[in-house]
C-alpha cells in the first residue's frame, strides 16, 4: 500500500466512513498509477479498488496494484454493485468535481454521500522524490526551449510563429506537449496577463511576454520571460526592473511556515511602494504538478501554510493598457531553507 492510499485510508478512518469514490483524471492517476482515460477508484478502509473496462484492463494491470474490477456496464453501475458486495453506506466522494448526473447515480437511499474536502488535492500538494524528479525535467525543457526563442525571435516574426516553435522545440525535447495554451504578447498586448498568441508581428521596440510550459510523464513546468525586440522605452526598462526586483525580493523571502497571503504581500508591497500596485491584478503564483495549476495558490484571499516539498510558481507582473506589460515567473520547490529554484533561464533583459 503507497503512502498516498494510507493517507486516504486514515482520513476515512478519522471520519468513520466506509469508503471514497475517485472519478476524475488526475486524482485517480495520482492515487493508482494507472494512466487511462476511463475508470473509478473505491478505496475503503481495508482495500482499494480499480474499475475499468477492457479497453484498459491489461494497462491497469500493469500500471497498477489495485484489486481491479472489470467493468460490464455502467461505471456507475459497477460501482454500486461493488459498493453494495462490500455493505458500505457511508461514501465521500469528489463534490468539487463530480457531475450532477454521477452523482444522482451514485446517490441511493441507502447509501450517504459526504464530500471529501478536497482530501486528494491536499495530499498531492507535497511531492514525492519521484515527482520532484519529472518536475525538475520539464523545468529543464522549459529552460532549454527558452533558449532557443530568444535566437529563433526576431522583427517580423508573428506571435504565432513563436508559439509554435516554442511547443515543437518542447516536444523535440521530449514533452508530450504544451501543459497550457502558450502565451505570447507582444508590445501593447503584454497588457494582456494571458494574452495568447495573435497574428500580431514583433515590431521594433517591443516588449514580449512568454508564458509557457510543458508535460513530462505527466508533470508540468510553468515559466515566464519577457525579452524586447531592440531597445525599449524607458517606461518599460523602468517596469522590467520592478518586477525583477520584486520576484527577486519574493524568491529569497518566501520560506516554510508562512502563509501564501505573506507570500504574495512580499512582491505585491514592493510594487505597490513603486506606483504600480493598481497593475498587479492576479495572485502572485500557485501550486502545479499532475496540472498546471494546483493548490496552494499564493493570493492575498488565501491562509495555506507552506510547507516543504510544496512546489510553487513565484510571477508578479506589471500591466498597464495602451503601453505593455512584464511578467517574470520561476517554478520553485519549498525546502527548509526557503526557495529552491528549478527553472534557470537568465532574467537579463534580452534585445533581439
Amino acid at each position: 500500500m503507497s503512502h498516498k492510499v494510507e493517507q486516504i485510508r486514515n482520513h476515512l478512518i478519522e471520519h468513520n466512513h466506509d469508503a471514497m469514490v475517485i472519478m476524475s483524471d488526475l486524482n485517480r492517476r495520482y492515487l493508482s498509477d494507472f494512466t487511462g482515460s476511463s475508470g473509478a477508484l473505491l478505496i475503503t478502509q481495508e482495500n482499494e479498488y480499480l474499475v475499468t473496462d477492457f479497453r484498459y484492463f491489461e494497462q491497469a494491470t500493469e500500471q497498477s496494484d489495485f484489486q481491479l474490477i472489470k467493468q460490464t456496464g455502467k461505471l456507475t453501475d459497477q460501482l454500486n454493485q461493488l459498493i453494495d458486495e462490500l455493505k458500505l453506506q457511508t461514501i465521500q466522494y469528489e463534490s468539487h468535481l463530480m457531475t450532477v448526473d454521477l452523482y444522482n447515480n451514485l446517490n441511493r437511499d441507502h447509501i450517504e454521500m459526504v464530500p471529501n474536502q478536497q482530501i486528494v488535492e491536499t495530499i498531492r500538494q507535497i511531492k514525492s522524490p519521484k515527482e520532484l524528479e519529472l518536475i525538475e525535467k520539464a523545468c529543464q525543457i522549459a529552460d532549454k526551449t527558452y533558449s532557443h526563442i530568444l535566437k529563433f525571435s526576431e522583427k517580423g516574426k508573428t506571435e504565432i510563429e513563436i508559439k509554435n516553435e516554442i511547443e515543437r522545440v518542447m516536444r523535440d525535447l521530449g514533452a508530450s506537449g504544451a501543459s497550457f495554451d502558450i502565451i505570447v504578447a507582444s508590445g501593447h498586448r503584454g497588457a494582456l496577463p494571458h494574452g495568447v498568441a495573435s497574428d500580431k508581428k514583433l515590431e521594433q521596440g517591443d516588449m514580449v511576454t512568454l508564458d509557457f510550459g510543458c508535460f513530462y510523464k505527466g508533470y508540468a513546468s510553468d515559466m515566464t520571460r519577457t525579452f524586447s525586440v531592440g531597445e525599449p522605452s524607458k517606461q518599460m526598462i523602468e517596469i522590467y526592473n520592478i518586477v525583477l526586483a520584486a520576484e527577486e525580493l519574493a524568491l529569497k523571502q518566501i520560506k516554510p511556515g508562512m502563509t501564501a497571503k505573506e507570500a504574495d504581500k512580499i512582491a505585491r508591497d514592493y510594487i505597490t511602494e513603486h506606483g504600480y500596485g493598481d497593475a498587479f491584478g492576479h495572485s502572485l503564483g500557485h501550486s502545479f504538478g499532475l496540472d498546471v495549476h494546483e493548490t496552494p495558490v499564493l493570493s492575498s484571499k488565501v491562509d495555506t501554510v507552506l510547507k516543504e516539498g510544496m512546489v510553487v510558481t513565484v510571477e508578479p507582473g506589471i500591466y498597464v493598457e495602451g503601453v505593455g506589460g512584464v511578467r517574470i515567473e520561476d517554478d520553485c520547490l519549498v525546502n527548509s531553507d526557503g526557495l529552491k529554484r528549478l527553472t534557470h533561464s537568465t532574467k537579463e533583459l534580452i534585445y533581439v
